[in-house]
């Protein structure tokens, strides 16, 4: 429980960082994602997640 709310408190940072130091090209970002179709949405999503379960996978074990 303690990596997850590690990793948790990582991603925060991490998405602060881009909004602090990248405030327009985060905010093109969103409206460029507000276009596209939701499959696309969701497939990017999904390879994502498989990639940080493999990180995480290799990491740890």
């Amino acid at each position: 429980m303690q990596e997850l709310i590690l990793a948790l408190g990582i991603v925060l940072v991490v998405e602060g960082a881009l909004y602090a130091l990248f405030p327009t090209a985060m905010k093109r970002m969103m409206a460029t994602v507000q276009q596209m179709p939701d499959s696309s949405l969701r497939t990017a999503g999904m390879v994502f997640a498989f990639l940080g379960t493999l990180l995480v996978w290799f990491l740890h074990g």
